[in-house]
């Protein structure tokens, strides 16, 4: 029925919990996931995820991707032929995730400048090409850095016509332009469990009227578990929560959201026949 389209069970909060994990999706309903690579390093336990659970439920349900995660330092650099050949290994279906965060540049990145993430930047272009190349779409993290994300989108040919990767803005935290904006470039856009913080008004105003069917649904575990779980180990049985919470703002069944996003997974991702 769910559909958890971005999630980190490689990471140690959940990856010592897969029994347990696995029978509380089974619970929620939540059917597949989506297992997504941070590092070059981890790919190969990522991958394991998405081709060593095979008969869960009795058939396949986890997907992964490969890529560097833009704030991540002191580890294997990407090129696009890695990437690509990567991507080409069974249940590999987007490159990512992949973008640029400037948040907190003095608390996480030592008082250095945007002038000074140049690296990152160039990382996000090797991610596109190798996107483009292989044909999968990008899963996209913009933090503090839509404007420059947004840009090299453009720059790099990514325009939603003939050609282009394409992919999902991910764990959307940003304003009603930069949504027009990403929906203008063809991307999909996906919510996480801030939808259901209290603070998060502004971000609720912008999911009510995202196209239905451009929506997807995330949770981000083992971070931003949502209310009634926030503060606690987040994991994708939760992803539920961020679909009723999108069902209520549009007042439709909580099912119906359920089955448009699963179906967005579906065509994004190319697994419509799978």
């Amino acid at each position: 029925m769910f559909v958890d389209s971005h999630c980190h069970l490689t990471f140690p909060e959940l990856a010592s919990r897969l029994p347990q994990i696995r029978d509380a999706m089974a619970a929620a309903q939540v059917d597949r996931a989506l297992c997504i690579c941070t590092t070059l390093e981890e790919f190969d336990a990522v991958h394991a995820l998405a081709t060593g659970y095979d008969n869960f439920w009795a058939y396949d349900n986890f997907w992964c991707s490969v890529g560097v995660h833009p704030d991540n330092e002191g580890v294997t650099e990407p090129d696009v032929g890695t990437l690509v050949a990567l991507s080409a290994r069974p249940r590999v279906v987007a490159i990512g995730e992949t973008g640029l965060d400037y948040y907190q540049m003095d608390e996480r990145k030592g008082g250095r400048t945007v002038a000074d993430m140049d690296w990152q930047r160039q990382r996000f272009r090797t991610h596109i090409r190798a996107a483009r190349a292989a044909g999968k779409p990008l899963i996209i993290h913009t933090r503090a850095a839509s404007d420059d994300t947004l840009a090299i989108l453009r720059e790099e040919g990514e325009d939603g016509t003939r050609g282009a990767a394409g992919g999902v803005f991910h764990c959307f935290t940003e304003t009603a332009a930069v949504a027009r904006a990403a929906l203008d470039l063809g991307f999909y856009i996906s919510f996480s469990g801030i939808l259901t913080f209290k603070s998060a008004q502004d971000l609720r105003d912008v999911a009510a009227w995202v196209p239905l069917d451009r929506l997807m649904i995330e949770t981000d575990s083992p971070y931003l578990a949502p209310v009634p779980y926030r503060g606690k180990t987040n994991n994708p049985s939760y992803v539920p929560y961020v679909a009723q919470l999108l069902a209520d703002l549009r007042n439709l069944p909580v099912q119906e959201i359920a089955s448009q996003t699963s179906r967005n997974f579906e065509r994004l991702f190319k697994l419509e026949n799978s």
